[in-house]
């Protein structure tokens, strides 16, 4: 919000600052409130590694065919494997694709999108390591299935710590990867790298996984459990929903302990901190908004300062990689 949204007799409804959620939005039209003041974000240049109609058509497609399946029952599955290899495509055709640093957004998801998001961060991670072409494939068809068991269990594990759940509830939600390998380890359209993926996705290099508590993991599978931690963080799945930069410092945290710190490594060299459009303020109490971010340097983005340290509303660029002694110091939207 630019200004302050009030009722007749001055109560104050939104404050200036305030993020303009759907929910408020409905409020708003309920007490027949037409107009409102937000701030111009038009500058702010977001990267994405799917263009937003292409990860809409490929997260209805891939919805599709997981709703319609059953348990052992997987002829609708193989379309999958075409969907990848699409995914794949659209991201081998942007310019840059191992260069960009790309903006990555909280948000409250389902297994679709999150299904359709792990394919394309693992992707970028298996170009960036320059896997072969087949590889690359099987990553993407694992990826699109890795959470095939969600659909067999009735808990709800959306925006919900693992802790919150009964003991039953936890035990078979734990049991996920194993319910959507035994679905399909009789096919043969899918390799025993992907169906690997599935049952690894939550095992960890320290032995602190689940379901095997396995140490000895496959590239491929190390490669979907950092994708999978990030994203089910940032979307909630399993876990309290968290913003991107706490789930960044998670996987900081424990590179080299349940990651493999060189997967850890190329995945952050590609990966936004504070994605374009995020409200920030900086050390020195000031506020701003992401404009974009800086090549080879996602913790430094350019931003816009709307509101200086004393509070007057104020309009000024700042590059911080051209400035070292302020950095961001928390997000506040």
């Amino acid at each position: 919000m630019a200004n302050s949204v009030m009722t007749a007799d001055y109560n104050v409804l939104l404050s200036e600052g305030t993020i303009l959620c759907q929910d408020y939005i409905e409020k708003l039209r309920e007490l027949n409130i037409k107009e409102v003041y937000v701030w111009d974000e038009k500058e702010a240049e977001s990267v994405v590694i799917l263009k937003n109609d292409l990860e809409e058509s490929f997260k209805s497609k891939v919805r599709d065919i997981l709703e319609k399946h059953m348990y052992c029952h997987n002829e609708e599955l193989v379309e999958l494997s075409q969907i990848a290899d699409h995914i794949i495509i659209n991201i081998l055709e942007e310019e840059e694709v191992v260069e960009q640093i790309y903006d990555i957004w909280e948000r409250s998801s389902d297994i679709y999108e999150h299904s359709v998001s792990i394919c394309s961060l693992a992707t970028v991670v298996a170009l960036r390591m320059n896997l072969s072409h087949k590889v690359v494939h099987d990553i993407g068809v694992g990826c699109l299935l890795h959470d095939l068991g969600l659909r067999y269990l009735t808990a709800n594990y959306m925006d919900h710590d693992l802790e919150e759940m009964t003991e039953f509830e936890y035990s078979e939600y734990k049991k996920h990867p194993v319910y959507a390998y035994s679905s399909l380890q009789g096919e043969n359209w899918i390799s025993n790298m992907s169906k690997n993926m599935i049952l690894y996705h939550h095992e960890r290099i320290d032995g602190s996984g689940y379901p095997l508590k396995a140490v000895d993991i496959p590239l491929e599978c190390r490669i979907i459990q950092v994708c999978d931690a990030f994203d089910e963080m940032i979307c909630g799945i399993g876990c309290k929903r968290v913003k991107v930069y706490e789930a960044i410092e998670y996987l900081k945290n424990f590179r080299d302990v349940k990651f493999d710190g060189r997967i850890v490594d190329i995945f952050l060299e590609f990966t936004a901190v504070y994605p374009a459009g995020t409200y920030i303020q900086t050390n020195e109490g000031e506020i701003g908004i992401v404009l974009r971010q800086n090549k080879q340097f996602p913790g430094r983005p350019v931003i816009r300062v709307i509101q200086d340290k004393n509070g007057e509303t104020v309009n000024i660029v700042k590059d911080l990689l051209e400035i070292n002694n302020i950095y961001i110091k928390e997000v506040i939207g």
